[in-house]
């Protein structure tokens, strides 16, 4: 899997001082953590899981989960685990008569309901196992969280093949004050015996939400609910230090009347002239600009990538990923300067200190690697406007 590789190489080399790596499942843990991006959710029981894939329908897909719990029925779990044995079936034998390669296959995970039901595909899937990144772990909390990482664990011996775990965290222990911090101290601590396979953690702000009948509207972010905007912070604060933390579902798309005034500032857009203006109001009607909002807010505090629920979402997330030419040259800047001290950005607009600001250029870098570095004076939007032509608006 390599990030943006659906743009041709003209275009890639007009956007990307720096180009995206490519990577696999076989990755060092540290970019495949960062690669994660935004992640699709499908349910199980669609009966596309494949061939979305092998007829590339959403060619910005770099991660996709099938979900086998919340989104399908209960009468239905069955149906979903011999559907995605089948779909990987077809995968792999797509990939065998090279119809496909791995570089265009996504890192391809699964929601579970119980561990033991891990256990159970992987014995289905057989040598199609090899294709499946990991699994996600809901309701990660209390004895359930520990059988996750033992049969996660388990599953990685028995199986000549890295499997990941992504935990998500949204459980009433951990959102309610009097339980959050000995119940987050006790994941972090079980994570820690299995950080070598704990890929990343994602949080669960939908399920929080309706633990006090709780839903943002398409006006504001997660951040605006005072509540959940706690309990982020906590996780960040305990679990974030070790872990890379994944952003919680933005659930709007479509369009709708607005009451408050869009969120997306007119003058990014002036050097498209007209058709900038155009693109602009597709964004705002699409409720896209709460989405941007609200990724940048997670960048801002250590969020990387995003759990999504609708295509049109992925190429957000993502093109807000890549790093810019400030952050970038800062970065190398920091960590080109072994002692400490105080040195101005290039840019002449900061002061870059090497001690406190090692960590964040390290990260920097990380995510360099794998989303690639905007040419100077190159955003989102030049990312977005190639994936979709402006005068289509």
């Amino acid at each position: 899997m390599k990030h943006f590789n659906y743009l041709t190489e003209l275009q890639r080399s007009g956007i990307f001082f720096q180009e995206p790596l490519a990577v696999t499942k076989h990755s060092p843990k540290e970019q495949m953590a960062y690669a994660v991006g935004a992640a699709l959710y499908m349910p199980s029981t669609r009966s596309d899981l494949s061939s979305v894939i092998l007829t590339k329908k959403y060619k910005e897909l770099s991660t996709v989960i099938y979900c086998l719990e919340d989104s399908i029925k209960d009468s239905e779990v069955k149906l979903g685990e011999e559907n995605i044995v089948l779909h990987m079936n077809k995968l792999a034998g797509a990939l065998k008569r090279n119809e496909i390669t791995e570089s265009e296959i996504p890192l391809i995970f699964i929601r579970v309901r119980t561990p033991r039901q891990m256990t159970i595909l992987c014995e289905e899937l057989e040598d199609s196992v090899k294709w499946l990144a990991g699994f996600a772990f809901p309701k990660f909390s209390g004895s359930v969280a520990k059988e996750y990482c033992h049969t996660l664990a388990k599953l990685n011996d028995q199986y000549d093949s890295v499997l990941y775990g992504m935990p998500i965290i949204e459980t009433p222990d951990v959102l309610y004050k009097e339980t959050r911090m000995q119940s987050l101290l006790f994941i972090r601590d079980l994570l820690e015996q299995y950080k070598d396979r704990i890929l990343n953690v994602r949080i669960g702000a939908t399920d929080f939400c309706g633990l006090f009948g709780i839903r943002r509207n398409v006006h504001s972010t997660i951040y605006d609910v005072s509540i959940i905007r706690e309990v982020i912070a906590d996780i960040i604060n305990i679990v974030g230090r070790h872990f890379v933390i994944s952003g919680p579902v933005w659930e709007y798309f479509g369009t709708s009347d607005r009451i408050l005034k869009p969120q997306l500032r007119e003058s990014p857009f002036h050097d498209l002239g007209e058709e900038g203006k155009k693109f602009r109001t597709h964004l705002i009607s699409s409720h896209i600009d709460g989405l941007i909002k609200e990724t940048l807010l997670d960048i801002t505090n250590g969020i990387n990538g995003k759990t999504v629920i609708h295509p049109s979402h992925i190429s957000i997330v993502q093109s807000l990923q890549v790093v810019s030419m400030e952050e970038y040259l800062d970065a190398c800047s920091i960590l080109d300067h072994n002692e400490f001290g105080v040195i101005s950005s290039s840019y002449r607009n900061k002061m870059n200190e090497i001690k406190p600001h090692q960590r964040w250029a390290e990260k920097t870098l990380m995510k360099s690697k794998v989303y690639g570095v905007y040419h100077e004076k190159h955003s989102y939007i030049d990312l977005l406007s190639e994936l979709s032509p402006i005068s289509a608006f």
